[in-house]
């Protein structure tokens, strides 16, 4: 049983079979869908099919190293790794600004990730990042960014993934609604008969996307083809010794701008995860764990793929299989290096449609906004309180919602910002906490 949390079936620390393991890890990574940011970026970036495979591959490969050394190595938490979206519209600029895939586009990428991936690390070594959390985040603070986090990810979950996803609406409709409900079952089931409830627990999201896959492919939604025509092994070949390195000022500025909000979205997915599993975070897990950011992202930039950042969904996983062992995360990422070797798993999970990870993906997102909410119901609230967990509720909503041409027409820097509402939300929770006056004057830790 979990050391740390009576939801949870098995907490950090507590040893999982291999075979469980195994299957559990597969769980995370099927509902990660890691896959959806190297394929928009290559579309932006107008790569060919085989650029494309790579770019894949060598996400799939960053995520694998990053998350066993985060799980293990630095962070010692149940963290996995995976490609942020908020880089996406920069990294593409920087590589058509620069002559594009086949110019000096992607070296100079990768050289422009290099430096803010060594800044990471630097600020980890030195404890800034630690001091910078302990004296701007407390606990009401974190959890706002949690409940914001989860928040940010429902209307994705919903509009990407099903409503504005290819095909027929109401045919994703179904899928989603059949994915999601055989999710819930399981889980009904699961509290319904304790003699089965681990297996219908700590299962019930690949049982609910292996029932989502059956169901597209008797509606003819699932795409065979890709996956028949796939390679079954292939090797990277898209990486810094294919590219390349150059620097560019402009795009090194561009890209520690770039950092400093998804590392401020990572923030968020640490809070989540240890809200999640009941344990406060250590200052020098503060400190290793930004090390281990900026290693994962180090790793990505040299096999030639953006960076590889925490990923919030996990914390929603564990919550609805109560599973939180280090041992599946370390599954999760050995399972992500070995889609980055063998193409044709890797092309199989990219052909489930999206609204199948959309009926799964909506639940997490509520799960992980939850979690922020229990962490501020445990805190004795004030009047300030209420609009310093008020107003990034409402910014994460209105950012969610803002027209994409008023994105596109802001200055450059904003637009980042706006492409972020976690980060935004943030911000704007730990100015609030700052600038109001506080009746206590005291600072809880999370």
């Amino acid at each position: 049983m979990s050391e740390n949390n009576t939801n949870l079936l098995v907490g950090p620390n507590d040893k999982v079979g291999l075979a469980e393991s195994g299957f559990l890890g597969l769980q995370h990574v099927l509902a990660m869908d890691i896959y959806v940011p190297p394929i928009i970026l290559a579309g932006m970036m107008s790569m060919s099919l085989s650029g494309q495979m790579g770019l894949l591959q060598s996400t799939f490969l960053a995520a694998g190293i990053g998350t066993i050394l985060q799980t293990y190595v630095f962070m010692k938490m149940p963290v996995s790794q995976g490609p942020s979206f908020v880089p996406l519209g920069a990294a593409a600029g920087v590589v058509l600004a620069s002559g594009g895939v086949n110019g000096n586009g992607m070296g100079t990428l990768i050289g422009s990730l290099l430096v803010g991936a060594v800044i990471l690390i630097i600020m980890g070594a030195t404890g800034i990042f630690q001091k910078i959390i302990n004296k701007l985040v407390p606990a009401l603070v974190g959890g706002t960014i949690i409940t914001c986090v989860g928040l940010s990810l429902i209307p994705s979950a919903l509009n990407d993934n099903i409503f504005e996803a290819s095909g027929n609406i109401n045919n994703n409709m179904i899928l989603a609604t059949v994915t999601a409900l055989t999710l819930l079952v399981a889980v009904g089931i699961s509290m319904r008969f304790p003699s089965v409830k681990r297996f219908f627990r700590t299962g019930s999201i690949i049982l609910a996307l292996a029932v989502g896959t059956i169901v597209s492919t008797m509606m003819g939604l699932f795409d065979w083809k890709t996956v028949a025509d796939a390679s079954w092994v292939s090797l990277p070949q898209q990486t810094v010794f294919h590219y390349g390195i150059h620097f560019s000022l402009s795009a090194i500025v561009t890209f520690i701008i770039i950092y400093a909000v998804i590392t401020t979205e990572t923030t968020g997915t640490w809070f989540a995860m240890g809200a999640v599993t009941n344990h406060k975070i250590s200052s020098k897990q503060w400190n290793m764990g930004i090390i281990g950011e900026g290693i994962s992202c180090l790793v990505a930039a040299l096999l030639g793929t953006t960076p590889v950042t925490g990923y919030s969904t996990n914390a929603g996983v564990i919550t609805i299989t109560g599973v939180a062992s280090k041992r599946v995360f370390f599954f999760a990422g050995l399972w992500f290096i070995i889609l980055g070797f063998f193409s044709k798993v890797a092309a199989f999970l990219a052909a489930i449609p999206a609204p199948v990870i959309g009926g799964v993906f909506a639940i997490i997102c509520v799960t992980i906004m939850l979690n922020g909410l229990n962490v501020i119901r445990r805190l004795n609230t004030t009047d300030r309180d209420i609009y310093i967990i008020g107003l990034p509720i409402i910014l994460t909503l209105a950012l969610v919602l803002l027209p994409n041409s008023v994105i596109k027409e802001s200055p450059q820097l904003l637009q980042y910002l706006l492409g972020s509402p976690i980060a935004i939300a943030a911000i704007t929770a730990i100015l609030l906490n700052i600038l109001m006056p506080s009746p206590h004057n005291k600072m809880q830790s999370i």
